[in-house]
């Protein structure tokens, strides 16, 4: 059974976690397999926005038993090779050049958290459950701390981090790890909903590089920051996107993007 699970529906990637009776929880070949997902929807001409899900009453459990059994025997370089392992798929998707979506059906534990964590927009369930447990058994969140920060903040990350705290609802939405909770029955279809209405509405073009700005600003200086702004505006008023929304704009005719 293909551990993810990929395909295109009305220009929306779907990448499904496709292992639920290990609660869909992370091994080495699915952090692989996730990977190559998302190399797969960012390169196809079909998909303008991704939604990751998963099946399965969790949404992932983080590692799995036989994982962390393995981990004890690890050499550090095997460790090290492991973690450049995750830190790839964070760093993909998190700059990816389209907009993920994740779609939460379930609880997401520790690495499971992490990979909601890195998404552009989080939709959950109301029971779901959301928490980065590593501190609990002698770990720690190194990856995803680095992403937590930069998406909530040091006060709030050092709060869910430290604690290994799980929160949910509208304790998710406060601390700025969940944009939208709906009911399970909803889940799916005000996600698609959304989804759809940033690939009817908003130039893929414009989301991508507006993506790579937020990325990119965070580690320079003010004057810095504000030189690569400039140039950035000044280059996409030359792209074919703005000419066409431009053109629209004035001519008050609607955009097909």
């Amino acid at each position: 059974m293909d551990l993810v699970l990929y395909e295109v529906k009305e220009r929306i990637g779907l990448i499904t976690l496709n292992r639920p009776e290990k609660r869909n929880a992370l091994s080495s070949e699915l952090v692989t397999a996730l990977k190559a997902a998302f190399i797969q929807a960012e390169e196809d001409t079909h998909v303008k926005v991704i939604i990751l899900r998963a099946n399965g009453e969790s949404f992932c459990a983080g590692a799995d038993l036989a994982y962390l059994q393995q981990l004890r025997k690890f050499s550090f370089e095997e460790n090290l090779d492991d973690s450049n392992q995750l830190k790839a798929l964070f760093l993909k998707i998190y700059q990816l050049k389209k907009v993920v979506i994740a779609q939460v059906q379930g609880h997401a534990l520790a690495g499971g958290c992490g990979l909601a964590t890195v998404c552009d927009f989080v939709f959950a369930v109301p029971e779901a459950k959301f928490g980065y447990t590593e501190v609990k058994i002698g770990f720690i969140p190194a990856m995803v701390l680095v992403f937590l920060i930069r998406k909530i903040g040091e006060q709030r990350a050092k709060q869910l981090l430290l604690s290994g705290e799980l929160v949910q609802g509208d304790e998710a939405i406060r601390l700025g790890l969940v944009n939208f909770v709906e009911s399970k029955q909803e889940l799916e279809n005000k996600t698609v909903v959304f989804a759809q209405k940033l690939i009817q509405n908003n130039s893929g073009n414009s989301m991508m590089l507006t993506k790579q700005m937020i990325d990119q600003v965070q580690s320079m200086s003010l004057d810095g920051a504000l030189a690569y702004a400039a140039r950035m505006n000044a280059e996409t008023r030359a792209s074919e996107d703005c000419k066409k929304g431009i053109n629209a704009f004035l001519l008050k005719t609607a955009i097909n993007w």
